[in-house]
């Protein structure tokens, strides 16, 4: 099984809840009661799925070798007992974004908007999986899905490093950004 590869399924089964789900730009997905992560390929859901997203860990992009050091030693693992909340952020960025070389992202990534250094404050608490859409093609509807979990506790803090990042020069490039939130069991 080709375990970089995952599937995220909004239906009617699934071991999340939704809580709530919010466009902040662009078009929505159907709100749909339950998020299924399923782990290789899927080419569509059971009976009562209403939408598929489907994404793939890949190389760490952007970053040095410090700031990748740094990361792997805080970055906490996926599916601690007490991270029962989670979020999926599906986004997609602009054609002005994609014109730009790979140094140019990095700067406006790590120098302008401090993405690294905003996300390194709020680890170990929060926990996150970054999947490639576009390395499976031109049909996917979304650049990137980013998994999150996290503890009820830290709900707050999640919401904190959301703000800092959709304020930085890099959000100037999301034409399209939906935030579901969900609770396991």
């Amino acid at each position: 099984m080709d375990t970089r590869l995952f599937s995220f399924m909004g239906g009617d089964a699934g071991v999340w809840k939704t809580l709530r789900m919010e466009t902040l730009v662009g078009s929505p997905i159907p709100l749909m009661p339950r998020l299924d992560v399923v782990s290789g390929p899927v080419n569509e859901g059971p009976r009562g799925t209403g939408w598929l997203l489907r994404g793939i860990t890949s190389n760490e992009r952007y970053v040095h070798r410090g700031e990748k050091e740094d990361l792997l030693s805080k970055q906490p693992r996926l599916g601690r007992p007490e991270a029962t909340c989670a979020a999926l952020i599906p986004i997609r960025k602009n054609a002005a974004w994609w014109g730009l070389t790979q140094d140019e992202r990095r700067k406006i990534f790590a120098e302008q908007s401090d993405h690294i250094r905003i996300g390194m404050r709020y680890l170990p608490a929060i926990a996150r999986r970054l999947h490639h859409c576009r390395d499976l093609g031109e049909g996917e509807p979304f650049d990137f899905l980013t998994w999150f979990e996290y503890a009820p506790s830290d709900e707050e803090a999640f919401d904190d490093l959301l703000v800092e990042l959709r304020t930085s020069p890099e959000w100037k490039y999301v034409d399209r950004e939906i935030d579901l939130r969900l609770i396991r069991g």
